[in-house]
């Protein structure tokens, strides 16, 4: 397999929709890093473990993860050395929790899933470092008796708020305060009990100011009164911190001392994810475990395409028992190359233990090396690049095929000379086919076609057509050949019926006309006359040679040129630079002042203001011609 395989079949798009499903960090690693495995007895096992865990989840029975959400992040601050926050240390312990509640969910529920409660035997349990955790925090918040100093430091913390307020609410009884007091409250500023005084009072207070108000009307003090206990209670606090540090620091320690154990449980639990993930994608989709091998029989019985679900027609196909080549035909849009892509991703996807939807006698082969060359894209380049590109990964693919391997070819031999391409195709095929390998290819060539249909281990196969509806029916035919239905999809392209009509001749009778036609006279053409737009001021357009919006300013008379309005400047362009956008009509309401828009609004008022007599107006327009004519002086000095 390689990352060509993955890209053209469309499997890693179901790799990153499994990641959608897992919860952890760690289980979408899992899913990221999961390969196709070509061992029969992994994909059994694989296989065995999606189908457990579905079964799980269709009792209604669900895996209490818990604490998986953070767990990567956590494991990593504990291993840099970071001292783990009350809340984090709570995510930590109830991860601890969930792999013991896995542990006792796996062995009640071994009945149904006997592989995966198996697994749940290697999980250690943490219930010491559990239960410490659980006893010391609480709310998020370490617990007074997490320790007899944390204890007796918060309980001289409480005696001394209780003394802080007793002596400030003395305060603001007395009766010589009050006119001084802007609010009879108490405000903690800076860590500090204070008063709010009005600001003209502040120095007639025994206190020392802590702040102060955005306004500067209220200034808030601490008393003298209580200055000593403020300084007792910030000391008592320092302490409390240390303290909580010491026991956080403690607990982080107890999860560091167990590191390596821990890991080996995340490592348990990541793979729980990941196999639940692909129980979920498997029940979403409905899916079915198929039958394996490893002999290269193929038998697909209604298998849809994944990704497709509802839209895709079911395929039926039987290969590697009696046949070990298939050549399918068909027109292009008949799904030649669906049919590629589903065989490729069934196969790939069970191997990876993700169900699949299909029918009960579905038999799925296991490969030891799947490659594909899929051209999704038709492209108009040139016959040699499209024909190298194709022979330069065909190239590859053949020198790293084994024996037991699925090939599938699209189009092969296509983008060369029709009997070069298909001659090297036939012979391609036969290499292929001489390594033991099963092998799929579409073909529009009529000598590829009867290879297959000559040949004692190959099967041809017709992609159906509804002839009467000229329609693709995209079901695969076995044992059939197919046309390309060139017609059918001229006439959908809206090719000119006669020249259809003629082709259908053609293809019955090779009569083709070969006369030479009377002489073809030249007609002169004569030079066209540009018709510009009629421009109105106002008009919104684009000036192509800034590539910007511009406003129509006014028009000049007998030439193709206008004045547009752009950037606040006045610009004469010519009319072909310009592309109309939106008429001001449909820009703006009847009877609005289109000069508003190249005026700015003082122009515009100081215009009005000396048009109705404004005599400060004038008195402004003065004093501007005087500044001007001193301006001229003093530079005629000069």
């Amino acid at each position: 397999m390689n990352q060509e395989t993955y890209d053209k079949t469309q499997f890693n798009m179901i790799k990153e929709k499994l990641m959608t499903y897992a919860i952890s960090y760690y289980g979408k690693e899992q899913i990221k890093r999961l390969q196709p495995s070509s061992r029969l007895d992994v994909v059994k096992k694989r296989l065995q473990e999606t189908a457990e865990a579905k079964a799980l989840l269709l009792a209604n029975l669900h895996v209490p993860f818990m604490g998986l959400n953070n767990i990567e992040h956590l494991t990593n601050q504990v291993e840099k050395g970071f001292i783990l926050e009350p809340n984090e240390l709570v995510g930590y312990a109830d991860f601890l929790r969930s792999s013991r509640l896995i542990q006792s969910f796996m062995q009640k529920n071994q009945f149904i899933a006997p592989l995966l409660a198996r697994y749940s035997e290697s999980l250690l349990l943490f219930s010491d470092i559990e239960d410490e955790i659980y006893q010391v925090i609480r709310n998020n918040q370490v617990e007074n008796d997490a320790s007899r100093e944390l204890r007796k430091i918060r309980r001289a913390i409480q005696e001394c708020e209780k003394e802080i307020e007793l002596k400030l609410h003395s305060f603001l009884r007395n009766v010589q305060n009050k006119p001084k007091i802007q609010e009879s409250i108490v405000v903690k500023k800076n860590d500090r009990y204070t008063i709010p005084i009005k600001a003209t009072y502040k120095n007639q207070i025994s206190g020392t100011v802590i702040d102060a108000s955005s306004k500067g009307t209220t200034v808030f003090v601490e008393p003298t009164t209580v200055a000593k206990l403020n300084d007792k209670l910030y000391q008592l606090k320092m302490e409390e911190a240390t303290e909580v540090y010491q026991i956080l620091s403690s607990l982080t320690g107890l999860i560091a001392e167990q590191m390596i154990s821990i890991q080996s449980n995340l490592e348990v639990v990541a793979q729980y994810d990941m196999i639940f993930a692909k129980a979920k994608y498997s029940r979403e989709i409905n899916g079915i475990e198929p039958a394996i091998n490893q002999e290269g029989i193929i038998e697909f019985v209604n298998v849809k395409h994944t990704l497709l679900a509802d839209k895709a027609v079911p395929l039926n196909l039987s290969l590697g028992k009696e046949y070990r080549g298939l050549t399918i035909t068909g027109p292009n849009a008949g799904g030649k190359t669906v049919v590629l892509k589903t065989v490729g991703l069934i196969c790939l996807q069970t191997m990876i233990g993700v169900q699949i939807m299909a029918d009960a006698g579905t038999n799925i082969a296991i490969f030891d090396q799947i490659f594909v060359d899929i051209g999704d894209q038709q492209s108009i380049e040139n016959a040699l690049s499209t024909f190298s590109g194709h022979m330069h990964n065909i190239s590859e693919i053949l020198a790293k095929t084994k024996q037991n391997s699925l090939i599938l070819l699209d189009e092969i031999g296509s983008g060369t000379e029709p009997n070069e391409g298909a001659a090297l195709a036939i012979a391609i095929m036969e290499a292929f086919y001489k390594k033991g390998s099963i092998l799929i290819t579409t073909t529009h060539y009529g000598e590829i076609k009867r290879f297959s249909e000559q040949h004692e281990d190959f099967l041809t196969a017709a992609m159906a057509f509804d002839s009467e509806n000229l329609m693709p029916k995209y079901q695969l035919v076995l044992g059939k050949t197919g046309e390309s239905n060139a017609f059918w999809i001229a006439n959908k392209m809206n090719l000119d019926e006669q020249v259809v009509k003629l082709a259908q001749n053609y293809l019955h009778d090779r009569n083709y006309s070969t006369k030479k036609e009377g002489s073809f006279q030249k007609v002169k053409k004569q030079k066209e006359q540009t018709i510009f737009p009629a421009y109105e001021k106002g008009d919104r357009v684009f000036w192509t040679e800034k590539k910007k919006i511009a406003l129509i300013y006014e028009l000049i008379e007998m030439t193709d040129d206008v004045v547009i309005y752009f950037e606040n400047e006045k610009i004469t362009v010519h009319k072909r630079q310009l592309k109309l956008e939106r008429r001001a009509k449909d820009l703006y309401p009847k009877n609005y002042d289109l000069d508003s828009l190249f005026d700015n609004y003082h122009e515009r008022k100081r215009q009005r203001d000396l048009e109705r007599g404004s005599k400060k107006a004038h008195k402004n327009l003065r004093k501007e011609m005087q500044k001007r004519q001193e301006k001229e002086m003093i530079e005629d000095n000069n």
